[in-house]
């Protein structure tokens, strides 16, 4: 359980939490002096004897400061469940040796990061904490130890606000203060919910952009293998019954006799049932080729030109790149043509490019009348945005009257056969 779940749930006033969040806070008002001395201490100290060379240990010493404050606060935020922060963004040196380990730590990002969430700590964030802690628990526990205080000195006054000489007056007091306590103690939570949130964050190094950007690509991987499997399903599946289908009702028909109504019956099955395989044939085609799969991109290419209604001219040398690779370009080539087919009224189209300094580079060119506008649903937003998930750009250039560009680079490497 983490602090923001107690403090959503029932009964947080009798558990522990409201002591963890006082203690998580209270411990950043104890720590952040410390840290504030060691920070403007080394750096005065190591500037002023920068002049004789003396200092520039201590700098460095002082650069390194955020590393400590950080593990001391990763290991302060388990208090509120948090969990454990990753210390990523350092690496292991290269050689061993404490010059290898400073070089590599002082070129580090999370280095910086560290220091600078030290810095805003000994600066910003400890007094912060102490006024949260003394205005939202001490005051209200000063206030309901006015008994204590009367019984002590015969006389007490609550937050020095006003004064008390009587037992029921003492007694009220303290069940003010104790009421105002279990508000605060559901505020203090809050404040330390939100400190470590500010700290997590400021504390993780991972490039979430970067991260996402993985995770896109995994989720291409993962449409492309279920592509695959879908047409293997298919095509191992769903047309050899069918082929099977066609050849038994084309048995059926030698069999039936001549002219009569069995015979008109098993002629009309006949003929659907070869529809409906030569659709699930296009269906399996257009999840994802086989001729993809087994020969690659340029002879996939080469079979969607000769498919496609407009002559289309193919002049592709490419080698195997990887799947995810090869299937976004096929499918914007396939996607292409097929706008030269339906809107472009050209009469010839080309497909040319290759692969180059480590980029597939596709060109998709017509000699009809152009205007053509990816986003006016061309069908080729979607096929952008899969070749953007590769790093990968797709430009289309169509002034009216032609002539129509299609371009995609793609930054890849060959695949080995044996990676095949």
């Amino acid at each position: 359980m983490t602090l923001w779940q107690a403090l959503g749930g029932r009964g947080y006033l009798a558990t522990a939490w409201p002591w963890r969040a006082l203690g998580y806070l209270a411990g950043g008002a104890l720590l952040g002096p410390l840290v504030l001395v060691v920070i403007l201490g080394g750096t005065i100290v190591g500037g002023a004897l920068t002049v004789v060379l003396l200092g520039l240990p201590l700098l460095l010493l002082t650069a390194l400061t955020g590393a400590p404050v950080a593990a001391v606060e990763r290991w302060r935020l388990r208090l509120l469940g948090a969990g454990p922060v990753p210390r990523d963004g350092h690496r292991v040196p290269d050689r061993p040796g404490l010059t290898a380990w400073l070089s590599t730590r002082l070129r580090e990002a999370a280095t910086w990061r560290e220091l600078a969430y030290a810095v805003l700590f000994g600066l910003v964030l400890w007094p912060l904490d102490a006024l949260a802690v003394a205005l939202v628990a001490g005051v209200p526990l000063s206030v309901a130890a006015t008994p204590v205080v009367l019984a002590v000195e015969g006389e007490a006054k609550p937050a020095k606000l006003w004064t008390v000489d009587t037992w029921p007056q003492a007694f009220a007091a303290a069940a003010l203060g104790l009421a105002v306590l279990a508000a605060g103690l559901y505020a203090l939570g809050v404040l330390a919910g939100a400190r470590a949130e500010l700290a997590r964050a400021l504390l993780t190094t991972r490039d979430r952009v970067g991260e996402l950007a993985r995770s896109r690509v995994r989720l291409v991987d993962a449409f492309e293998a279920e592509r695959r499997r879908i047409e293997r399903d298919l095509h191992d599946g769903a047309q050899q019954r069918l082929v099977a289908l066609t050849m038994t009702l084309g048995l059926a028909r030698l069999d039936a006799p001549p002219g009569g109504p069995l015979a008109g019956r098993l002629a009309k099955a006949h003929e659907e049932a070869g529809h409906v395989l030569a659709e699930l044939r296009e269906l399996i085609h257009g999840i994802h080729p086989k001729v993809l799969a087994d020969y690659g991109l340029e002879a996939a290419v080469a079979d969607a030109a000769d498919r496609s209604p407009v002559p289309v001219d193919v002049d592709l040398e490419l080698p195997r790149l990887p799947p995810p690779v090869e299937s976004a370009a096929y499918f914007v080539v396939r996607e292409a043509l097929a706008n030269v087919a339906r809107h472009s009224g050209a009469s010839r189209a080309e497909v040319g490019g290759g692969h180059d300094g480590g980029r597939l580079v596709l060109h998709v060119r017509d000699d009809g009348r152009g205007g053509a506008d990816s986003g006016r649903g061309t069908g080729l937003t979607g096929l952008a945005d899969r070749v953007s998930v590769l790093d990968g750009t797709l430009t289309l250039s169509s002034p009216p009257g032609g002539p129509t560009l299609l371009r995609v680079e793609i930054p890849c490497r060959p695949t080995p056969p044996t990676d095949r």
